[in-house]
């Protein structure tokens, strides 16, 4: 019975399916843009279907949406990536460790990485490019300046 209307209401059967693709995008937070550019293309079958431009079938109902879905996705790409903006996103650097202060135990350099232990974790202790200088001897007195991933970059401290 359910089969029978929907066979006999493609258009509606069109729309209903491309205003489900829409919220399954909204509700998900998907940003890929597939559920969004599918459910266009299925709104624009049933619209296509409700005007009498396209007969009811599933061929015609399949084809149009993939074939607007195709057509909406190639229009909108580029002005829906410029919402997105071109700059790089920004490194965050920020950590409860920048600040922290510790003594060297071994001598650094741009090329030579050393390394420390805090917190229970073996950290790799690398001049900040920002210091100003190529090397750190052992007993120095440095400061974190940004964290990375089980990396400090030190600076001299002041």
């Amino acid at each position: 019975m359910i089969a029978e209307y929907i066979v006999s209401h493609q258009s509606e059967f069109w729309l209903l399916f491309g205003f489900a693709m829409l919220a399954i995008e909204v509700i998900t937070g998907f940003s890929t843009g597939v559920f969004l550019f599918a459910g266009l293309g299925a709104l624009s079958t049933g619209l296509l279907m409700s005007l009498g431009i396209l007969p009811e079938t599933w061929l015609a109902g399949i084809a149009s949406t993939g074939i607007s879905t195709g057509i909406i996705t190639a229009l909108l790409w580029k002005s829906l990536k410029k919402l997105q903006g071109d700059r790089p996103l920004q490194k965050d650097n920020s950590s409860d460790l920048v600040g922290h202060e510790f003594i060297l135990d071994t001598d650094i350099a741009t090329n030579k990485p050393g390394s420390t232990h805090y917190s229970g974790i073996a950290w790799k202790v690398e001049i900040d490019k920002k210091a100003g200088v190529d090397s750190i001897e052992a007993g120095q007195r440095v400061a974190v300046s940004s964290v990375e991933v089980g990396v400090f970059k030190v600076v001299l401290s002041q």
